[in-house]
């Protein structure tokens, strides 16, 4: 078995991935995790699958190298819809300029392909590790991240991790969480031509858009994190009325609120229920949360002074990124669900986030490959011979 990656054997494998449609909604990702399990199976890894729900499968690979620490990589296998404006098949990997195209290339099957890489060279190398090393790749990351969430309520333990998603090879350690609370403004119904004898719920969401609008830019965004900038608050749908001719009795709105490391969810919905009990004392309005959209999940950051930041910065550094980090992702990811299980992680991966959702997705050949050696590398520290 070859210590350095297998460039064409990592292409291959990618192209395979890609071929696999994972487009999530709806997901359906058992026809990848059967397709990873062979892969590593033939390796000679120890793999279980974890079947949440029909269809939507975690593929857990082990291979137990003596004692030690217990050491993760973690991707995910769904892809976001294709959608239009792709100037090639976005199921078959095309490879131009220097570049592999298609839907997953960079998010996040790139990272995968290249983590099932790095898992062969550390078996190749067992006399320089002494641990356990874990391929954790799981479904449902782009929606609400259930696969992730599923498997850290199993407890599982684990020392430390790697997050594969688009970096560019740098090294991210901490990231943005979201809670979507879909507030009803209620009102009262009257025949639009009698307007006077009704309470119309658009209005008065328009009195609470305000409030929002207030409470975003006097107290949201002066909560600040040097890596993911500034926490927010903001609505992204609003839906109202049932028919052309009755005032509305009810009016939807949805909030995204992006949190950063060190809120807690706790005393966002606090802070939600206050604004509301606000809204009542100061316009007399009628409002109250029904519901809480699925999110990836919360804020979470790993100290900079951590093994497992300084081991990925090193690697980054070692394999020629030239501004290797730390830095903060703006969005959510599943690190914070592996921090919740105990471990201790970053982010790193090949591929530009800027690309990752749009037609046209593609992974840098060099940074695709290189990024295999990054996470060997990564790993090859956390699992020190004596550790």
């Amino acid at each position: 078995m070859s210590t350095s990656p297998d460039v064409a054997r990592m292409k291959r494998e990618l192209a395979e991935l890609i071929a696999i449609d994972t487009q999530n909604p709806p997901g359906h990702e058992a026809k990848a995790a059967h397709h990873v399990r062979d892969i590593l199976m033939a390796e000679g890894f120890a793999v279980s699958l974890q079947e949440y729900k029909p269809g939507r499968i975690n593929v857990v690979s082990r291979l137990e190298n003596g004692a030690g620490p217990v050491f993760a990589f973690n991707t995910h296998m769904d892809v976001v819809p294709v959608g239009d404006g792709w100037a090639s098949d976005p199921f078959s990997l095309k490879e131009a300029d220097g570049r592999l195209y298609g839907r997953g290339a960079c998010d996040c099957k790139g990272p995968l392909a290249s983590m099932l890489e790095a898992m062969r060279m550390l078996k190749a190398q067992r006399a320089a590790w002494s641990g356990t090393l874990l391929g954790v790749f799981v479904a449902d990351e782009e929606i609400a991240s259930e696969g992730a969430k599923f498997y850290a309520a199993g407890k599982p333990k684990i020392d430390a991790a790697v997050i594969g998603e688009p970096t560019s090879n740098a090294t991210f350690s901490a990231h943005k969480g979201s809670l979507r609370p879909v507030v009803r403004v209620h009102g009262v119904a009257a025949h639009s031509g009698t307007p006077h004898l009704g309470d119309n719920a658009i209005y008065r969401a328009g009195e609470l858009l305000g409030l929002i609008a207030e409470h975003h830019d006097k107290v949201v965004r002066h909560r600040k994190h040097p890596l993911v900038g500034a926490a927010s608050l903001t609505v992204t749908r609003i839906n109202g009325g049932h028919a052309d001719n009755v005032v509305p009795q009810a009016c939807d709105l949805l909030l995204d609120r992006r949190m950063v490391p060190g809120e807690k969810d706790e005393a966002v919905r606090q802070e939600f229920a206050d604004l509301l009990q606000l809204a009542h004392q100061r316009f007399g309005l009628r409002a109250e949360i029904i519901d809480y959209k699925a999110t990836t999940g919360g804020a979470t950051e790993t100290p900079i002074d951590r093994p497992i930041v300084q081991a990925s910065l090193a690697a980054s550094r070692a394999h020629g990124v030239a501004k290797p980090g730390p830095y903060g992702f703006q969005g959510g990811c599943d690190l914070v669900h592996f921090a919740s299980a105990g471990a201790e992680g970053t982010v790193i991966g090949p591929g530009d986030l800027a690309v990752a959702h749009k037609p046209n997705e593609f992974v840098p050949v060099d940074e695709f490959v290189t990024s295999s050696l990054i996470y060997r590398d990564v790993a090859l520290a956390m699992l020190k011979n004596g550790a």
